[in-house]
């Protein structure tokens, strides 16, 4: 699979699948997608249909121009979707890509679902992709996604002060995480594998 064709990827494991967001998928987002814990740290919320337009709309105009890959997760339980989440910052000539812009409805949050989602996207990145690098970001307060960023085996890099606005005006700092490709054997045996992830 080649950095050019991402539009069209599809990964799975025996938890997720992830395929890129579709239209006809709004319907299955309206269901669960307006809880306002999941936008708490978000840059943009969604709130009403027409904020769901909005960001249906971005996404696929972004993976089909190569911003930004965005996928839906389904959990093969139960054949729902249940969330969304990203390849981003796409830099293939430094082979590296940020993981990001992921959220899931409360009812499959510490389910295991995150967690298998990660290790799809990440053994595709270091896998077929060739990454050196792959990073992730979160805000400084978001408690919650920097002990699940760990949790993965994700080195905290550093803060980033007054990276952008938030809905509200707040200016938000950012704290960087990554994993790079020699650590990712020794990761995945020992965060993934150990737990059944994706199994």
């Amino acid at each position: 699979m080649s950095w050019d064709r991402l539009a069209g990827l599809e990964l799975a494991n025996d938890r997720v699948t992830l395929r890129r967001v579709r239209i006809t998928d709004i319907e299955a987002f309206a269901d669960i997608v307006y809880e306002p814990d999941i936008w708490r740290y978000f840059v943009q919320r969604i709130e009403t249909p027409d904020d769901l337009h909005t960001f249906m709309e971005a996404a696929i105009r972004d993976t089909l121009t190569g911003t930004r890959i965005v996928f839906a997760i389904t959990d093969n339980a139960t054949g729902r979707i249940v969330g969304s989440t990203a390849y981003g910052n796409l830099a293939m000539a430094d082979r590296r890509l940020e993981i990001g812009w992921s959220w899931l409805y409360a009812g499959a949050r510490r389910t295991g679902v995150n967690r298998a989602t990660k290790l799809a996207l990440l053994d595709h990145a270091f896998g077929d992709l060739g990454c050196e690098r792959v990073e992730f970001k979160t805000d400084v307060l978001n408690a919650g996604a920097r002990a699940g960023l760990a949790g993965i085996g994700a080195a905290e890099e550093g803060t980033l002060r007054s990276f952008n606005y938030m809905p509200g005006g707040r200016r938000r700092d950012v704290v960087y995480y990554s994993i790079l490709r020699a650590e990712w054997p020794a990761v995945r045996k020992e965060r993934f594998e150990a737990t059944g992830a994706g199994h």
